[in-house]
């Protein structure tokens, strides 16, 4: 008897942790106020963090479907979340995560949405992604980066013949897996040429022996986000 009691606590346990997961990590509808709707993952901020929250749109690598979203906002997500951020992982519409005039202006419509809800800071914005997503993110924030942060691309890549003259003076977290099985890190010498030639407030790295998906350094994300956040101010 006592071990069936034991059985079913254990039970207990782990189905309200799978909801609190499911909670923590829930999939929205959000209308666009060009009356489309877009699928997103939304991960709330740490209880114990102070309201308002700053907001980061997290984008998915390869086209940006609905797995890939996901455990996007589970593995990266939960990071923001837990440094106070609200995070909205959006899925892609065409599977082609966000690239291209129409995705864009989705990722802003999604952003104008999202700071009308209670608790979610007003002003600028931190655009992150990863592989495409953050191939995503240094596209959007090239079209109007002074609403944004920065971006955080984990990872990117920009070629030399890539227009990046906007981002003169604007911030980018780059980081790339030296182990890169797609081989990025032979493009990371070109990236960072390019992204330094416009003026980019680069923050640029290898992460050595790291694959193309690599779990995040905090060490060097963390301050990184304070001194951006820190600067708009």
């Amino acid at each position: 008897m006592q071990h069936i009691y034991k059985t079913f606590q254990f039970c207990l346990v782990l189905l309200l942790t799978m909801l609190t997961s499911i909670n923590a990590n829930a999939q929205q509808r959000i209308a666009l106020a060009d009356g489309t709707v877009l699928n997103v993952f939304i991960v709330e901020p740490a209880a114990d963090t102070a309201a308002p929250h700053p907001l980061v749109i997290v984008m998915g690598g390869g086209p940006g479907n609905a797995s890939i979203s996901a455990d996007t906002s589970r593995w990266l997500g939960s990071g923001f979340a837990q440094r106070g951020w609200y995070v909205a992982v959006p899925i892609s519409p065409d599977n082609r995560s966000f690239r291209g005039i129409e995705n864009n202006a989705k990722v802003a419509a999604l952003i104008q949405a999202l700071q009308q809800r209670e608790g979610v800071a007003t002003g600028k914005v931190l655009l992150a992604g990863v592989s495409n997503g953050g191939m995503s993110a240094l596209e959007i924030a090239r079209r109007n980066p002074q609403v944004y942060f920065g971006v955080a691309a984990v990872p990117a890549l920009s070629g030399a013949t890539t227009n990046n003259d906007s981002l003169g003076g604007f911030p980018v977290y780059l980081r790339i897996g030296g182990g890169d099985e797609l081989g990025w890190a032979d493009n990371f010498d070109e990236t960072v040429a390019s992204l330094t030639a416009a003026g980019v407030e680069l923050d640029a790295g290898v992460l050595e022996g790291a694959p193309h998906m690599f779990r995040m350094d905090w060490s060097t994300l963390g301050p990184w986000l304070e001194k951006v956040q820190g600067t708009s101010r």
